[in-house]
């Protein structure tokens, strides 16, 4: 019997926002909330800290870059306040 796969982050990713739409509904509203007060730059990570600090202590940092990705699909006009890189993994 081959040993079991491990999966992807992008699987690991999914099943986390599965279970917890309200961790994408938060980053959403702050993004909003920044773009309002004027912001030109949003960093994820420092979203992803504000969140600790509110209430998600077990965020995986693994996950910034697919929760910009993922604004960035519903909210395409954010693209110039989000700094993308290649993904290096699947």
């Amino acid at each position: 019997m081959p040993p079991a796969r491990e999966s992807t982050i992008t699987e690991r990713f999914r099943a986390f926002d599965s279970r917890n739409p309200d961790v994408y509904r938060a980053l959403e509203r702050m993004t909003a909330r920044r773009i309002a007060t004027g912001a030109s730059h949003i960093g994820m990570k420092d979203l992803f800290e504000d969140l600790r600090r509110l209430r998600y202590s077990g965020l995986n940092n693994n996950f910034t870059a697919l929760y910009v990705r993922k604004l960035l699909v519903e909210h395409p006009e954010w693209a110039s306040l989000f700094e993308l890189r290649r993904r290096r993994a699947a």
